[in-house]
């Protein structure tokens, strides 16, 4: 047996590697870190790019001092040599890979996803079901200004937002229940809604403030990742599929 993984005073031979792998249940990011290698293979970096590359990771993770980069090397298992010529250079490659394939989709993509991607803050006050004439009731005190929003919620809504003054966000609206964002994607400022019923509950729902998605850098750069994620996913199915075709079952 000829060892190629050295583990404390444990030497693993390649047959041994991979079965220790799928029980381990490693194989799925193995596959995905082999099909994201094959992808980048004939991306290049220049050597100011990959300079430039390893002063933003040191500074995203601030790793300022060398005391402090060769304490994370340690916890990760890597010499500076290996970050500074594999790790990060490879991390380029993904983001020029992910520019090159996606970035002149981004502005349709964009205008897809725009809607669950605008934030809104809003007022709720949830109730339970059986407290229907409760709801009304709060309704119309709101509607007529007897009394404030954030005074029901506070006193009398059932949910963690009374902690809150009923006060939600900002949150994207494709984070919320579909009915709730479908409600605040058609309502003005100020709007407020008559007791709706969702899953088990009464809810007063009133919109405070939409803020429509911009796609700035920050958000080119989520959704070039969601481009890229969605990517290796249907390449994982693939392999997915084609083993199952192979062990003579449909995956």
């Amino acid at each position: 047996m000829t060892a190629v993984l050295q583990i404390g005073d444990r030497a693993l031979s390649s047959e041994q590697i991979i079965p220790r792998l799928a029980s381990y249940q490693m194989l799925p990011q193995l596959y995905r870190e082999s099909i994201i290698d094959e992808a980048i293979a004939p991306i290049s970096c220049t050597q100011a790019e990959i300079a430039d590359a390893c002063e933003q990771f040191y500074e995203q993770n601030q790793l300022i001092d060398e005391k402090a980069r060769d304490l994370w090397l340690h916890h990760q298992g890597m010499n500076r040599d290996f970050l500074e010529t594999v790790f990060i250079p490879r991390l380029l490659k993904i983001e020029k890979f992910k520019y090159q394939t996606w970035n002149h989709k981004l502005d349709t993509y964009f205008l897809q996803r725009k809607r669950s991607l605008d934030r809104a803050i809003y007022s709720l006050m949830r109730l339970r079901l059986n407290n229907a004439e409760i709801a009304r009731e709060f309704y119309f005190r709101i509607q007529e200004r007897e009394q404030s929003f954030a005074e029901l919620a506070r006193q009398y809504s059932q949910g963690p937002e009374s902690q809150v003054d009923g006060i939600i966000g900002p949150i994207e609206l494709g984070n919320l229940h579909p009915q709730v964002a479908q409600i605040l994607a058609i309502s003005k400022p100020g709007q407020l809604w008559h007791p709706i019923p969702i899953e088990g509950w009464l809810l007063i729902i009133r919109l405070e403030r939409l803020i429509p998605a911009q796609l700035d850098v920050a958000m080119r750069q989520r959704l070039l990742s969601e481009l890229f994620e969605k990517w290796v996913q249907s390449q994982l199915a693939s392999i997915a599929q084609i083993q199952g075709k192979a062990f003579g079952y449909q995956s």
